[in-house]
C-alpha cells in the first residue's frame, strides 16, 4: 500500500502553530469546520499533536482561559505513522482516530491519512465495485482447507478477492469471505454454493454486492 497516494499533503491541510493560543486555535477550527486539526512547530515541519474543538469548549466550560497556549490541550502526540509503515500498523493506529499524522523518513510532517481513506482501501480489497457476490464460508482450521474450497470455486469462476478471518468463538474454525467477479450470475452462484456445501464447506451467508450498494 502506497501511503503517499492515500494521504492529504500538508499544503492542502488546515493546521495551527504550537505557539498559537486556544483563542486562535478555536477560531481556525470554527472557520474550517473541522473537529480537530494538526498542531505543527513554528517551522511547520514537525508534528506536535492534534487539537480538538470539544476539548477547547470543555476547557472554557470549566473556567479555563482562551489565552492559554494550544499546547496545554494537545492530544495524540505519539499517534503517527511513517510513509513506509505497514498496512497493519496503519490500521491499528488509526482505528480510534479521525485521521493519523504521516511523517517523512526524516521525521518531518508530510500530511494526514483519514479514516475514510482507510475504509476505501478495505472496500477495494473486497472488490465491492467489481464483484458480484460475497460468500462467507466456515471451514475447519486445518491444512489445505482453504485450498480445497478455492479449488471448487475455481472450477466454475475466478476469485475476485479472498479475506480470511479468525473466529473469536473457536480456534477450530475460520471464516473466509470470498468475492466472486462481476460476470458470475445468480444461477452460477447457486451452482458454486451447492457444490461447496456438497463437499462439506458450509456457506453461512451470501451477499449480493449490487443490491448492497443500492
Amino acid at each position: 500500500m502506497l501511503l503517499k497516494d492515500l494521504c492529504i499533503p500538508k499544503k492542502l491541510l488546515t493546521t495551527v502553530s504550537e505557539k498559537a493560543t486556544l483563542q486562535e486555535a478555536i477560531q481556525i477550527l470554527e472557520e474550517s469546520g473541522y473537529r480537530c486539526i494538526p498542531v505543527l512547530d513554528q517551522q511547520e515541519k514537525k508534528f506536535c499533536g492534534n487539537i480538538y474543538k470539544m476539548h477547547i469548549y470543555r476547557h472554557i466550560a470549566q473556567g479555563g482561559s482562551l489565552e492559554d497556549p494550544v499546547t496545554s490541550l494537545i492530544k495524540n502526540t505519539t499517534k503517527y505513522i511513517s510513509l513506509d509503515s505497514s498496512f497493519f500498523k496503519v490500521f491499528f493506529t488509526i482505528k480510534e482516530l479521525p485521521y493519523i499524522a504521516v511523517l517523512k523518513e526524516n521525521g518531518d510532517f508530510y500530511g494526514i491519512l483519514t479514516h475514510a481513506s482507510m475504509l476505501n482501501v478495505l472496500e477495494e480489497s473486497w472488490s465491492i465495485d467489481t464483484g458480484s457476490y460475497v460468500l462467507t464460508i466456515v471451514i475447519p482450521e486445518m491444512a489445505g482447507a482453504i485450498a480445497r474450497a478455492t479449488k471448487i470455486i475455481s472450477k466454475h469462476s475466478n476469485i475476485a478477492s479472498i479475506i480470511s478471518m479468525d473466529s473469536k468463538d473457536s480456534t477450530l474454525i475460520r471464516r473466509v469471505l470470498i468475492t466472486l467477479p462481476s460476470e458470475v450470475d445468480e444461477p452460477l452462484k447457486n451452482t458454486i454454493v451447492k457444490e461447496l456445501e456438497a463437499n462439506g464447506v458450509r456457506v453461512t451467508s451470501v451477499e449480493n454486492l449490487q443490491e448492497a450498494q443500492e
